[in-house]
């Protein structure tokens, strides 16, 4: 996916405020609201604990979908998580979050891990479940 498409997709998602996230825990789906979301170097990465089911999901399922609703329209976005290894993308989503800062620092022992899609597919849709514009 290109970079003008992933700015498209990532001001959706700031519209929108919050977004599902859909994983799978074994054969139960499983759906949380998420709200962090970066472009770093050409993706768009997407924050979770690492102390959460969340991320254990992730890895054992790296299939997932993305679902934002703002202003009468929906964006599906689907593929295959990465896990970012470079700790270095931690460290970027937590500068300037105080909120963050409090729940994953050395103190805690939390870290912060980001993700972004492989294989991606995205598409923006009207309310009656056409598409608006394909990415």
């Amino acid at each position: 996916m290109n970079e003008q498409s992933l700015q498209e997709i990532s001001a959706f998602l700031d519209e929108a405020g919050y977004f599902l996230l859909a994983t799978t825990d074994g054969d139960q789906p499983k759906l949380r609201p998420l709200g962090g979301h970066h472009i770093y170097d050409g993706r768009l990465m997407f924050t979770v604990g690492e102390h959460k089911d969340v991320y254990r999901q992730l890895l054992a399922n790296p299939k997932v979908e993305l679902a934002a609703f703002s202003k009468g329209k929906w964006l599906r976005y689907s593929g295959r998580a990465v896990i970012e290894s470079d700790p270095k993308y931690e460290a970027m989503a937590l500068e300037g979050n105080a909120f963050l800062q409090k729940i994953y620092n050395e103190d805690t022992g939390r870290h912060l891990a980001l993700f972004h899609l492989e294989d991606a597919k995205a598409a923006l849709l009207d309310g009656s479940g056409q598409a608006v514009r394909v990415f």
